[in-house]
């Protein structure tokens, strides 16, 4: 069984149904119903430090800038 996050409902959807990772409003799959639930809180982190690092390769961190 495989879980996914659906951010249109706000739930965790589990099926086996490989096409389920064709819907826009799902992200996964996850191993795990816990997984799934952590998702957002997964993804918000991760564009977070994204946008820090895009931020210190705009204003020159000192990082690699050639």
């Amino acid at each position: 069984m495989q879980y996914w996050f659906n951010v249109e409902t706000k739930s965790v959807e589990a099926h086996d149904d490989p096409e389920r990772a064709r819907n826009v409003n799902l992200l996964g799959p996850y191993e795990s119903r816990e997984e799934a639930e952590a998702a957002l809180e997964k993804a918000q982190a991760r564009n977070e430090q994204w946008d820090a690092e895009d931020e210190a390769w705009e204003h020159g961190s000192g990082d690699d800038q050639g």
